[in-house]
């Protein structure tokens, strides 16, 4: 199964580690350096066009990537109810 992040990108669902609400994940100074450290690596694919809504965080085999989107929280969490309700 796989979760739609927006702009033609998808991810496989097994591999998404966490979604983080962007608003409030920047306020933890854990969550701010691992933004830090993946922009670093270049390992963020913004997905958006303003501001992002969401962050998600995958680790696959060729490690951690970082999508940001401008899809909610909450949108996400939807994509992904029903990608395992079929």
């Amino acid at each position: 199964m796989y979760l739609h992040l927006g702009q033609d990108y998808i991810v496989p669902l097994q591999s998404v580690v966490a979604v983080f609400d962007m608003d409030t994940a920047t306020a933890s100074k854990r969550t701010a350096r691992l933004i830090e450290r993946l922009q670093d690596e270049g390992r963020i694919i913004e997905l958006y066009e303003d501001l992002p809504r969401a962050g998600v965080l995958c680790d696959t085999a060729l490690g951690e990537t970082l999508y940001l989107t401008s899809l909610s929280p909450q949108a996400l969490q939807r994509r992904a109810e029903k990608a395992y309700a079929i």
